[in-house]
C-alpha cells in the first residue's frame, strides 16, 4: 500500500495504512454467547489484507471458529496465517455500534476501538479472551468490547 492507495490515510508528507481487513462475518443468535457477543469477525492484516492472497484463499465461519483452506501449497506461511488474521467476538457497546457491525462488508478496511475483555456471566457462565496471535483452535479468538467501529 502507498500513497496513491485509495485506503491510505495522510497526515502532512507522511502516508498510513490502515491494517486490518474484514475477511469475513457472521452473525450469532442462539450460541450461549450471542447475548453478549452476536457478531465474529474474522479479520486479517500484513499480506493476510492483500487481495492477491485472499484470493488463493477460501474463508469461512461457524460455530465460533473462522477457517481457511486452499488447493495446493498456502499462498503464504501457515504460522504467518496465525499471526496475521484473528477471529474476534465483537461485543457492540452501544446500538449504534451494533448497526454499524451490522453493515460491514468483507473486503473493507475497518477501524474498531475498544478492550479485550472476559465475560462473567449467570450461572457461572465464563469466556475468556486470547491475549496472543500465536495460538489457534478453541480459546484462540478475542473477545472485544467495541466502544466504536468505523469502515474505512
Amino acid at each position: 500500500m502507498g500513497p496513491e492507495d485509495p485506503r491510505a490515510l495522510a497526515k502532512g508528507p507522511y502516508w498510513l495504512g490502515p491494517l486490518a481487513r474484514l475477511l469475513s462475518k457472521r452473525r450469532y443468535r442462539y450460541d450461549r454467547g450471542a447475548a453478549i457477543a452476536p457478531w465474529d469477525f474474522a479479520l486479517g492484516w500484513g499480506r493476510m489484507s492483500d487481495t492477491a492472497v485472499l484470493r488463493r484463499m477460501r474463508l469461512w465461519q461457524a460455530d465460533r471458529f473462522y477457517f481457511y483452506a486452499g488447493s495446493g501449497e498456502p499462498p503464504i506461511p501457515l504460522q504467518e496465517i496465525v499471526e496475521s488474521s484473528a477471529n474476534m467476538h465483537l461485543i457492540p457497546a452501544t446500538e449504534a455500534v451494533e448497526r454499524a457491525l451490522a453493515r460491514a462488508r468483507p473486503g473493507q478496511v475497518v477501524r474498531l476501538e475498544g478492550y479485550l475483555v472476559n465475560v462473567y456471566g449467570p450461572e457461572g457462565f465464563f469466556w475468556r479472551t486470547s491475549t496472543t496471535r500465536k495460538d489457534t483452535g478453541a480459546g484462540a479468538c478475542e473477545l472485544v468490547w467495541v466502544a466504536r467501529f468505523v469502515v474505512r
